[in-house]
């Protein structure tokens, strides 16, 4: 007797957490479907390899409208519908304000009412964010306030308790994960992670001569991409839907991130100065690192530090990757490809 095939929608499935969940999901035996947004770059970088071998099936729309929502939705006919689309550069967000509310909030809108309407019975995960808890005292929890200080984190704030009161009144299966900063190697080269890394290697090929960062106290709890989506999967196999955390619980600046990976790349560092005016200098004396204060942020989410111990409890998840592994697993990742543009 043959089992129903779980059917998944992913929106932003282009994405790195997109790209992640829809390799876990098609091992895992579900027919998995993507809402792809035109864009005039190479959409398909991150799943190109499912794409081709027919593994995922792509469907053409955008949260920003409505009647594409709907057109998507009735193709894919979801079991599971897991809404990671966002406008989800913080930097960014100061800039377009009113594009990251309709996109991170109107579209989670056009998302859930679409799912009432017409699919009920599907569960959905909203992905909500650290960036909600702004400058609340860590560690933070799913009972800490929200207090967002960037378009970004308010728009997610208010997409997520747009979601938690969607569920109370209308009993639709909706659970938030507020996933703290996760990385990986097909993170975005302009978050400041992948950007440390890739002109890192491009340092040491001799393809670049300085790294341009902002602040380097900014503390955040950073994990394993490949990990947390784990965690996103897991939450919508409990029998009723919550509210989770998910984090390493261990809180690096930007400053440790980069000496990390630069004594990874093998480019020892030390600083020198203070404040606009300190630079990180190799062995040789060389600048490799500059601050820049165009990187600095408006306002800054200074300290970020997960407690993820009701996802432990409840979902029986905890994170694989260490920080340290995380970091070389993103060097060595970059390493490999600038050597490769430099043949």
């Amino acid at each position: 007797m043959s089992t129903k095939r779980k059917r998944a929608l992913i929106t932003g499935i282009t994405g790195q957490d997109g790209s992640y969940l829809a390799e876990l999901l098609v091992s895992k035996g579900y027919e998995v479907f993507g809402m792809l947004r035109r864009t005039s770059t190479d959409p398909l970088m991150r799943i190109e390899k499912l794409y081709m071998e027919k593994k995922i099936t792509l469907l053409n729309g955008d949260l920003r409208d409505e009647k594409a929502v709907e057109r998507v939705m009735a193709l894919a006919n979801p079991d599971e519908i897991y809404n990671l689309a966002a406008q989800s550069d913080v930097s960014i967000s100061f800039a377009c304000p009113e594009e990251t509310f309709d996109i991170n909030y109107h579209g989670v809108e056009r998302v859930v009412k679409t799912a009432k309407k017409f699919f009920p019975h599907s569960r959905i995960y909203q992905a909500s964010t650290s960036e909600m808890f702004g400058t609340t005292t860590p560690p933070q929890n799913e009972t800490s306030p929200f207090r967002p200080v960037s378009p970004y984190g308010e728009s997610k704030q208010k997409a997520h308790e747009y979601v938690t009161r969607f569920r109370e009144k209308h009993g639709l299966y909706i659970a938030s994960g507020i996933l703290f900063n996760h990385e990986s190697p097909r993170r975005g080269k302009h978050f400041v992670t992948r950007k440390i890394t890739y002109s890192l290697a491009k340092i040491k090929q001799g393809l670049q001569k300085t790294l341009f960062l902002g602040n380097l106290e900014a503390r955040r709890d950073w994990g394993f991409a490949g990990d947390y989506v784990e965690a996103i999967h897991m939450m919508l196999q409990e029998q009723k839907p919550d509210d989770f955390v998910i984090a390493s619980g261990e809180s690096r600046t930007v400053r440790e991130f980069f000496e990390t990976a630069a004594n990874i790349a093998g480019i020892p560092v030390h600083f020198e100065g203070s404040g606009a005016k300190e630079v990180a200098k190799d062995d040789t004396g060389r600048v490799i690192l500059t601050i820049d204060k165009h990187y600095y942020r408006p306002a800054e989410v200074d300290y970020l530090q997960g407690d993820a111990r009701k996802a432990n409890k409840v979902l029986g998840w905890k994170p694989k990757t260490s920080f340290e592994q995380l970091v070389a697993m993103m060097v060595e990742s970059d390493m490999r490809e600038v050597a490769q543009k430099a043949i």
